[in-house]
């Protein structure tokens, strides 16, 4: 279906405006009709492609799962919960979703039969799980697990913000001073030095050809790292295979890769646990996983589970086959699969690389200020050294 805005008349002869999908303009004026309005104009909204593409934001679904959790919960009826929530969601391209949603049950379509015609907004294991709380009668408890999920996650990517934005800020401010005294400063002292008429120190001549260099040429340093970037993004594109060992080495540099690899693990864990606790089979899980660490090293190894699984082997050996999962998630498996509480171990799993994420992103943030300090400082100093160099060498040829 496409999305049309439209300008229509009602009942009391008042124009209104706004967003339907619609087949064509005959079935949206029919949609219309139904509604008690008279079709005036229509034209296909410039919200089309944000309605088929754009991502939907954590934030949204937060809050949709929250209130679907909260009044279901209360007794109230799922279609009266979803209209509440078109009347009140204020981002419009979610609007427009769960007004469809409403229009797919109303149609005879389960809720996760209509979320699956929205992969943009719902991702594959939200479906799941929300099919499998409508066949076991427990969807106010998948409502909770999806909210307190989409919670975590929120939690987990603003952690891993925050890691970033101390030294992306402070790099920043060296980049830009670097450039003030290259291209401002340092020019403005090599007349004075050269005007000693003593020999040149080779650290000031370094300094002198450094500034010649950002002065004649700093558009190319500038534009270096974009055409780099440039570089790099299509040669990902024509050969897709660099991806595979792009994600190795992310999960392998200092210090970042052991976060990441933590991150990726615990958010496995936590969400393998969430649909299993719900009833989803193994296999399933794993196929629904495979999607969300975002790691094809990751999502390799997941898939030699399943073949390992479907050869007969059980979940431990078959984790512990692919020689990448740490000795705790091996553990904690066989303790599981031993107890019949895989659930519950793979929580703690979860849990247990949650809270030695949030210290390692503190170590690392402890660590990168003092760095970032001494960067600058040598900068300052190699700056100070070579000009203040040649001056001292005079004042100490100075006779009394």
């Amino acid at each position: 279906m496409a999305m049309y805005a439209y300008k229509a008349l009602n009942s009391q002869g008042k124009t209104s405006r706004g967003l339907q999908d619609a087949a064509n303009l005959v079935d949206l004026e029919l949609h219309l009709k139904r509604s008690g309005l008279d079709l005036l104009d229509a034209k296909l909204s410039e919200n089309e492609s944000a309605f088929g593409r754009q991502k939907i934001k954590r934030v949204d679904l937060i809050t949709f799962f929250f209130n679907l959790e909260q009044l279901t919960g209360a007794g109230v009826p799922l279609l009266e919960c979803l209209a509440d929530l078109r009347d009140s969601m204020e981002e419009p391209v979610f609007r427009e979703i769960i007004a469809n949603l409403v229009k797919s049950i109303e149609g005879g379509k389960k809720l996760s039969q209509a979320m699956a015609q929205h992969p943009n907004a719902f991702d594959k294991i939200s479906i799941s799980l929300t099919h499998a709380g409508e066949e076991s009668g427990k969807l106010v408890q998948v409502f909770k697990h999806l909210t307190e999920s989409l919670k975590w996650q929120d939690e987990m990517a603003a952690q891993t913000k925050n890691m970033m934005i101390y030294p992306i800020f402070v790099g920043t401010v060296v980049i830009a001073i670097t450039f003030f005294l290259m291209i401002y400063l340092v020019p403005q002292l090599v007349g004075f030095i050269k005007g000693m008429g003593q020999d040149i120190p080779f650290q000031t001549r370094l300094l002198i050809a450094t500034s010649t260099v950002f002065v004649n040429y700093w558009y190319i340093i500038l534009l270096t790292p974009l055409a780099l970037f440039g570089a790099f993004k299509a040669s990902l594109i024509i050969n897709p295979g660099l991806q595979y060992h792009l994600d190795k080495l992310k999960l392998h540099i200092w210090p970042t890769g052991p976060i990441l690899r933590k991150i990726i693990l615990a958010r496995f864990a936590n969400t393998f646990a969430m649909m299993y606790g719900s009833g989803i089979t193994i296999l399933e899980c794993l196929a629904n996983s495979r999607n969300l660490v975002n790691n094809q090293v990751i999502a390799a190894s997941l898939d030699q589970v399943v073949k390992e699984i479907e050869a007969g082997k059980n979940l431990t050996q078959s984790f512990q086959q692919t020689g990448i999962f740490p000795a705790l998630v091996i553990r904690m498996l066989k303790v599981g699969e031993a107890t019949g509480q895989l659930d519950q171990a793979l929580l703690n799993v979860s849990y247990f690389y949650d809270r030695d994420v949030k210290d390692s992103i503190k170590k690392v943030q402890v660590m990168i200020e003092p760095v970032m300090t001494l960067i600058l400082g040598a900068l300052l100093g190699w700056v100070m050294l070579s000009v203040l160099g040649p001056i001292y060498d005079i004042i100490g040829k100075v006779k009394i």
